[in-house]
């Protein structure tokens, strides 16, 4: 057999993939929730400085669950905004990938099935998955690899809610790179054949050497969260190796980010200049700042979520949702959605935003559904 090379914007992670099949992004859906921590609360509440939190790690504010925002709540709520924007009913999706996080209602519930009967996915099987903050590009490459394998599967929705924010201790200054982990849910319409913002090339990696970095000590089988270990803040998230972290991180970090984001867009037939909007996950400012200058973007080509925090892997969607509103992501633009977990993970894929490319791409104006929708 002789090798295939990827047409531009066609083929993909898909490997030969088909050339007349295609997925993209119908829709996409928030939920925020109303109560906020200002820069000025967790100044108080940590002892840090509060120009330090303002300018230092990024945040006005953050978003905070009230007292009804449970996790998978919130992912029902991001998905049913993300219903409302466009025709296709809650029967027509076939599987929903449920990005939920582990600290949600219930333990040992798959938060997807639950998510998928709440918003009348009938139709639709569901299973939960989880690579902490890049699970959305996962889930990205795992809906559109399957959308490409299995003719029957046509529709999918990626929906999460996340609240990691209950489990920090602004006491402990280990964690100061923790504080910004907020609250909120997410969601993404996927669509077979869906003539706008197709999903292309995703890359992922993986460093076990720091799996066991970041940790709730007090939460699992080495150790229940019993009343004496959270008495002792055992049930909080917690940094316990931090030299050794911080040392790998410095190490490979931004190479790792560049290379996702290489091989993302290598397997979407584009270059680093071709780039129009980088949707990445909320950080430190100064970190912000330089994945921009490493991609010779500007600060126009992308929204810091400052006002917000970090919604973990649900920042995927929240950056789309605030870059169209503030006319940062517009039609035609190659988005690079970038994003790194703890564990380690780290991970790009590219989104064509608009029409597709019909030069390169069959896309029939009237495939599987009206391409009317408000993402």
């Amino acid at each position: 057999m002789s090798q295939l090379t990827p047409l531009k914007g066609v083929l993909g992670t898909g490997g030969l993939g088909l050339q007349n099949v295609s997925v993209g992004i119908v829709s996409a859906g928030i939920y925020i929730p109303e109560p906020v921590l200002t820069a000025a609360d967790i100044a108080r509440e940590s002892g840090i400085p509060e120009d330090v939190v303002r300018n230092k790690f990024g945040l006005t504010q953050k978003h905070m669950a009230g007292p009804d925002d449970h996790t998978n709540q919130m992912a029902i709520w991001a998905a049913q905004d993300c219903l409302s924007k466009t025709d296709i009913r809650p029967e027509e999706i076939d599987l929903v990938l449920c990005t939920t996080e582990e600290w949600k209602e219930y333990l040992l519930q798959t938060a997807g099935i639950k998510l998928a009967y709440e918003i009348g996915a009938t139709r639709a099987w569901a299973i939960d998955v989880q690579m902490r903050c890049s699970t959305t590009i996962a889930t990205l490459k795992i809906a559109r690899d399957m959308m490409m394998a299995d003719p029957d599967l046509n529709t999918v929705l990626i929906a999460g809610g996340y609240r990691n924010g209950d489990l920090i201790n602004f006491k402990n200054h280990r964690t100061t790179f923790l504080f910004n982990l907020a609250a909120g849910g997410g969601a993404l319409l996927l669509r077979k054949n869906w003539p706008r913002n197709h999903v292309l090339g995703a890359h992922l990696m993986a460093d076990g050497y720091m799996a066991d970095h970041v940790i709730v000590p007090a939460s699992g089988t080495k150790r229940f969260p019993t009343d004496e270990a959270v008495a002792k803040n055992l049930f909080y998230l917690d940094l316990v190796e931090p030299e050794a972290m911080k040392d790998r991180l410095n190490a490979v970090s931004m190479d790792n980010w560049m290379h996702c984001i290489d091989e993302a867009l290598r397997k979407s037939g584009y270059t680093r200049k071709d780039i129009g909007y980088l949707n990445i996950l909320h950080m430190k400012r100064s970190a912000h700042l330089d994945v921009l200058q490493h991609l010779g973007l500007t600060e126009e080509q992308s929204v810091y979520l400052s006002d917000y925090g970090h919604l973990g892997q649900q920042d995927t969607m929240l950056s789309i949702v605030e870059g169209l509103k503030q006319g940062r992501l517009k039609d035609g633009d190659l988005m690079i959605i970038v994003a790194a977990g703890i564990g380690y993970t780290w991970g790009a894929a590219c989104v064509k935003w608009g029409p597709c490319n019909t030069q390169h791409l069959h896309c029939p104006q009237g495939a599987l559904g009206s391409a009317q929708a408000q993402v």
